[in-house]
């Protein structure tokens, strides 16, 4: 559909593609010989054109990283291809069959009708198979869920998710499970009527009460595990996100986000961009201390605190959009998961006794 809708879709994983650097061997992943009478094309083009369940962004990522080849060289995604040009897609893995099989792994439904489900997803659930992640994801589980419905292909990009989160982020996802429900839904997302919040808790005290944040997002340069803000217009993509404060305490706060726009880790850069990284989130430095004091008992707290929400504090919390069919406005809410609850409480209460000192 629209690349700013594939870029939602594609929320919660970094790229299959990574830089070469010193990698020993690459594997052919995909080949073909240009015709005779082709004329001049970019080569992302071309391969758009030919390669199954790939995007043009991500075949130009590939390109980026070396990955793509002519008459095996690695060449830009603006290559222009030439009559009898072999093109080649290397990667540092060995291929993979892709196909989803169905897996029984446990799913919380919230809400299932004919069209669509609404599920919650536990945090260090993967959504979707990729790279070192091909079995036990959530598109496994609904394929196992759905394995008696004849109408549903999970291996079909025309049904599915319709968006995602990250791994380690708990919450709300909408699944469609016909062509015309996941084409309804999917213009809602990029019309941006869909009603999504986020809870997070993230290190220092937000001063603003609320406040909009506006930055293109790329991949790092220097880390192509993360993404950053970039203030040149030509890099990256628009990516808008608002906040809200909801809760000072002391050394963190916890904050309402609303996503205008869906690119990776939105949320996670944005924040760490004003100077406010997610509460242990080790991927943008956040399972370091960076607010408080040097006591060894505050040390000690914290840490505590690691142990229990050993991952990013982030949780997908409200979903509203229109039913695809009945044409009903649909809304629901998933509850703050144990590990986030317990971890507010726990710096409520250090607050709490720090006050009473």
């Amino acid at each position: 559909m629209m690349e700013e809708y594939l870029d939602e879709i594609e929320d919660d994983i970094l790229d299959d593609v990574e830089l070469v650097g010193d990698a020993a061997e690459l594997y052919e992943h995909f080949r073909v010989v240009v015709d005779k009478g082709q004329g001049p094309v970019r080569v992302d083009k071309y391969l758009f054109e030919r390669l199954v369940n790939s995007s043009r962004n991500r075949i130009q990522k590939a390109a980026d990283a070396g990955f793509v080849m002519a008459n095996g060289k690695p060449v830009k995604s603006n290559y222009k291809v030439k009559p009898l040009d072999v093109l080649t897609v290397m990667m540092d893995r060995l291929r993979y069959n892709n196909d989803i099989v169905p897996e029984d792994i446990p799913l919380n439904i919230v809400y299932e009708d004919d069209y669509l489900m609404v599920v919650n997803k536990p945090a260090g659930l993967v959504v979707h198979p990729g790279c070192g992640n091909y079995h036990g994801t959530l598109v496994n589980a609904i394929a196992w869920h759905l394995k008696d419905n004849k109408n549903y292909d999970p291996n079909d990009p025309q049904v599915g998710l319709v968006h995602r989160i990250d791994k380690d982020t708990s919450g709300l996802l909408l699944i469609a499970k016909t062509p015309d429900a996941k084409t309804h839904l999917g213009l809602q997302f990029f019309n941006k009527t869909t009603k999504r919040k986020y809870q997070a808790l993230v290190w220092g005290i937000v001063e603003e009460d609320e406040g909009r944040i506006e930055g293109n997002i790329a991949r790092n340069p220097k880390d192509r595990m993360q993404m950053a803000v970039f203030s040149d217009p030509e890099i990256g993509k628009h990516a808008v996100t608002h906040y809200r404060v909801l809760e000072r305490l002391g050394y963190v706060t916890l904050v309402e986000c609303v996503l205008e726009t869906g690119r990776t880790h939105q949320i996670r850069v944005h924040m760490k961009h004003i100077g406010h990284v997610l509460f242990n989130d080790e991927r943008y430095g956040g399972h370091e201390i960076l607010k408080g004091t040097h006591f060894s008992k505050y040390k000690q707290f914290v840490n505590n605190c690691f142990d229990i929400c050993p991952r990013q504090a982030l949780h997908a919390m409200t979903l509203g959009f229109v039913h695809p069919k009945t044409g009903e406005e649909m809304f629901f809410t998933s509850e703050l998961p144990d590990d986030m609850s317990m971890l507010i409480e726990k710096w409520r209460s250090y607050i709490s006794n720090r006050e009473l000192e």
